[in-house]
């Protein structure tokens, strides 16, 4: 496991990208416009306070295999985590919202024990805290180091934020990150924390569903946006740049190809838009794979961020690793090792091969 010490350099990381929220907050609705503005205003705020509580160790040990969830009602309120709703083992509650944090909790854990047999979010058996009703109408999701934290959303742009399994894992995956490669959040390597975040809240989802590569929908955040919003989610792994395309919230500006990187200085250098490449590259490694994309090329993500990546990894960093695991985990030249190849190079990022070929 990488050795690093968790507290460096991390921020809140936000379901939904701030280019979206920003556009809603010039909305000529006012209603829209006054949620879109709160909610920017409580996302910053929030940022703060996770600074400030940088350095607290937060993670009791416990054995392996132990799940111990906790969901709280912030009550619309703006302070964490709230009042206790349920436990671990308690029975279902009356609030979807509360069973729905409970169950994607779970859900994270288990696939993550299962299948690359991680003790919890911190490999030491870390509680899965999860605070549900954040704020009135707030329209985000995030990690905030700690726990999770989901808004109701507007109930017009957006709905509950619980709704969302794929969510749920990205989110719990920033975590994940934090405790093992701990990509610092800003540029190419924020844009791979948030890739991460997406290869894995999927792969939660496509393990969940018991789907292939070929039958998952590799969208993240189906079912976020209402009806009145043009949208089948936040983000395609599959087509970046396709996921929405509405008046209110603007054009899906992820690309799909180095060629049309964006180079900017909002959302901490473009993390939530660039991602889309590496996405994109991960979802052409699963399909040339087949299977159970949790199987193959998931195995591979998982050892290249818990093994081979630094806070300050680029995109050629992750594709030469990606490469070099497969050539690892199944030959010099196996149809494996190919196909990562030829994945990143659907992308545009050619495999540098100057040491373990």
């Amino acid at each position: 496991m990488t050795n690093h010490s968790h507290n460096e350099h991390h921020t809140c990381c936000f379901i939904i990208p701030p280019d979206i929220l920003t556009r809603l907050a010039e909305s000529s609705d006012r209603a829209t416009r006054s949620g879109a503005i709160d909610s920017l205003e409580l996302s910053a705020r929030m940022r703060g306070r996770r600074e400030a509580l940088m350095g607290i160790a937060v993670s009791m040990a416990v054995a392996a295999g132990t799940k111990r969830r906790t969901v709280y009602d912030a009550q619309n309120a703006r302070s964490l985590p709230g009042k206790l709703i349920r436990g671990e083992g308690d029975a279902r509650s009356k609030d979807t919202a509360v069973n729905e944090a409970y169950d994607g909790a779970g859900k994270t854990y288990d696939f993550f024990s299962k299948i690359y047999a991680r003790n919890s979010i911190d490999n030491r058996g870390m509680r899965l805290d999860s605070t549900v009703h954040f704020g009135r109408g707030y329209q985000n999701a995030f990690w905030d180091g700690q726990q999770m934290v989901y808004g109701d959303g507007d109930g017009e742009i957006f709905n509950r934020f619980t709704r969302s399994l794929d969510v749920i894992g990205h989110e719990l995956t920033h975590g994940v990150t934090e405790y093992e490669a701990g990509l610092v959040y800003e540029d190419q390597p924020g844009a791979l924390n948030e890739h991460f975040s997406d290869v894995f809240g999927s792969l939660v989802k496509q393990y969940a569903r018991k789907q292939t590569a070929a039958k998952a929908d590799w969208l993240i955040g189906v079912g976020l946006f209402t009806k009145h919003v043009n949208g089948t989610a936040i983000r395609s792994m599959k087509a970046p740049g396709t996921a929405y395309d509405d008046p209110q919230i603007g054009k899906d500006p992820q690309p799909d190809h180095m060629k049309k990187f964006v180079k900017t200085t909002s959302d901490h250098g473009g993390v939530h838009i660039n991602s889309g490449i590496p996405n994109k590259a991960f979802y052409e490694a699963a399909i040339r794979l087949g299977g159970n994309a949790w199987e193959k090329a998931g195995k591979i993500w998982y050892e290249t961020l818990c093994n081979r990546l630094n806070a300050r990894s680029n995109f050629q960093d992750c594709a030469n690793a990606t490469h070099d695991v497969a050539r690892q985990l199944y030959g010099l030249d196996s149809v494996e090792q190919r196909a990562i190849r030829e994945a990143w190079e659907a992308v545009g990022l050619k495999i540098s091969t100057t040491r373990g070929r």
